[in-house]
């Protein structure tokens, strides 16, 4: 019997690794969302006039308006998510455009989010006090961040991807008494007593 059958363990992964053509339109859905932001009045950097690589205080206007901060590590594990949800769901050539649903799920995310009805949501029911939304800037940011996150799990075995993703859920909870569970969770079902302990503050 010959080895055509055979596909090696890094074959596999690369399925899911996009294309030329599926390259390019992800980058034009993440065009498009800017555009669509843009439109909605979203501010393209922070309203503070400076763009920041990292930006740490998390009770600050500043916050998820420049191009990383502490809930960049819960973007990069959209991208762990979003490439096991692909590897478990499609098959054959449809692997390839995994990328360019997971920009189109995140991108449509990041306009939600960015709708009066979920920042109210977000004031009212989760840590995120005075929030008023991201900037353009951080919004493609996000976007990016979990681009990398799927490019991660990718090229890393599952175990190292999931022990990642536990370690930034830990380290999150530890320094700023929030991670994306504990977003999703009060987001979706607030718990007053998380959201009593969140405004006590973390280490940072």
């Amino acid at each position: 019997m010959g080895d055509a059958g055979i596909q090696t363990p890094g074959a596999a992964r690369g399925t899911l690794l996009p294309s030329l053509f599926a390259w390019f339109l992800a980058i034009d859905l993440v065009i498009a969302c800017a555009v669509t932001l843009f439109l909605m009045d979203r501010p393209p950097i922070c309203p503070c006039g400076t763009v920041k690589l990292w930006h740490g205080v998390v009770h600050s206007s500043e916050n998820s308006q420049h191009i990383a901060d502490w809930y960049t590590f819960s973007h990069v594990i959209h991208g762990f998510l979003f490439y096991g949800l692909a590897h478990l769901v499609l098959r054959g050539t449809a692997r390839r455009w995994a990328l360019p649903l997971a920009v189109a799920i995140e991108g449509g995310w990041e306009l939600l989010e960015n709708s009066p009805m979920i920042i109210d949501r977000y004031r009212e029911a989760t840590m995120a006090f005075g929030y008023s939304g991201d900037s353009i800037l951080n919004s493609i940011a996000d976007i990016g961040w979990m681009a990398a996150g799927f490019w991660i799990a990718a090229k890393l075995p599952v175990r190292v991807t999931v022990a990642l993703a536990v370690a930034f859920e830990s380290l999150t909870l530890l320094l700023i008494r929030d991670n994306l569970t504990l977003n999703v969770l009060m987001l979706v079902w607030p718990v007053d007593a998380i959201r009593t302990w969140q405004a006590a503050g973390g280490l940072l």
